[in-house]
């Protein structure tokens, strides 16, 4: 779901390890995808409710917050190696402008009919496809800025965007529709037949896909790899530490955690953190994870499995798709054989099924992937395949 850089020269390590973790979180998103569809009966609010969410479901569930932000930073850093490696800005702003749009109908089109088989749709899930395709549009514009003051910007919308969490405009107000994309997840009425659900609000994912381009000289061809490990060491120690001293301040932009019946609750307290739209601390957690993650992938580049994972994530957009429309395919299936067993759905009964089954599945997809993945790099005459 992000830019996949062409590549003519061989496979580095710095490019390797985006590649790598680009996979890993490719992963979490199927286990939650799985988790979404055959779990609909035991769902979970945002954030979620300790006192009726089992530990193995809340933790299966937040360990896909790492999902969206690391897509989302590795878009802007994507999208800096793809200027340094061909024209420079000029072509990096068209690109993310022409993507942009690409991910946005795409949203609207195979992504929503994946989630709804519903034609023509009723409801339309605004989700992480199109939070992604805006996000690079307004990039489009953003390179053109400083890189200190593009940092800048990023910073403050990430840090500062909770202060307008009490903001809120009525349906009948003309900021409604605006307010309701940037910032105010709800609804949109377009007819009487047809309503937007803005699911993932765009403001803050402008300011992380802005600090991933900003953190793109790191990953320049004449940086020595000691010194961006450095860097990414420093910046996710940092992401994390700051993160912990606001959560115990217990106060800005999120619900406060509690101490609970024992140390597990305790810990399931202090890391349940809004995603919708993404605060502060949730994007300082994700974030800082995901730098550090990308330098221990770069230190251990030479393992087989590092392989497997850049086999998913060198061709984001084609798993995405093919494991949305495999998901509702077995969805239906498993309901059409052995009925709705679940109340309303058909499903497991236990998350332990969950984990199994994205397992299977992510082996069962791993060849159609890596097909993809050849055929992207064999075939560069095609341009619509680099969309994908």
């Amino acid at each position: 779901m992000t830019i996949v850089l062409p590549r003519s020269a061989p496979v580095t390590g710095r490019l390797l390890s985006i590649d790598a973790l680009r996979g890993l979180v490719i992963l979490f998103m199927l286990l939650d995808h799985v988790r979404e569809t055959f779990l609909l009966h035991r769902q979970v609010s945002d954030p979620m409710d300790i006192a009726s969410t089992e530990p193995a479901l809340f933790f299966s569930r937040t360990l896909a917050h790492l999902c969206a932000p690391v897509f989302v930073l590795l878009t802007g850093l994507s999208a800096w190696l793809f200027g340094e490696k061909y024209a420079g800005k000029t072509d990096v702003s068209a690109f993310l402008f022409k993507r942009g749009l690409f991910l946005v109908v795409l949203e609207f089109t195979l992504v929503n009919f994946a989630w709804t088989f519903q034609l023509p749709p009723s409801v339309i899930y605004l989700q992480v496809i199109w939070a992604i395709g805006l996000s690079m549009i307004a990039l489009s514009l953003l390179v053109w800025l400083p890189r200190w003051l593009l940092l800048a910007l990023s910073v403050l919308i990430i840090a500062g965007h909770n202060l307008l969490d009490g903001l809120h405009f009525p349906v009948e107000s003309a900021l409604h529709v605006p307010w309701a994309i940037l910032h105010d997840r709800g609804w949109i009425e377009v007819s009487d037949s047809l309503r937007l659900r803005t699911s993932y609000p765009l403001l803050p994912w402008i300011g992380v896909i802005g600090l991933g381009y900003a953190l793109g000289p790191w990953f320049a061809r004449g940086v020595e790899a000691g010194a961006r490990q450095r860097r990414l060491l420093i910046g996710g120690v940092a992401g994390l530490l700051g993160f912990v001293a606001l959560r115990l301040l217990n106060g800005y932009g999120e619900k406060p955690w509690a101490v609970g019946d024992s140390m597990l609750h305790t810990v399931m307290s202090f890391f349940n953190i809004t995603k919708y739209p993404p605060s502060l601390l949730f994007i300082a957690l994700t974030v800082s994870t995901g730098l550090l993650l990308l330098l221990a992938f770069e230190r251990v580049q030479d393992r087989r499995w590092i392989r497997w994972l850049t086999v998913f994530g060198s061709a984001p957009m084609f798993f995405y798709l093919l494991h949305l429309y495999a998901l509702k395919v077995l969805y239906l299936i498993g309901a059409a054989l052995f009925g709705l067993n679940q109340g309303s759905y058909f499903g497991f009964s236990s998350v332990t099924s969950i984990w199994l089954a994205a397992i299977i599945l992510a082996i069962a997809l791993f060849p159609a992937v890596r097909w993809f993945s050849a055929l992207k790099a064999r075939r560069r005459d095609i341009a619509w395949l680099k969309y994908l």
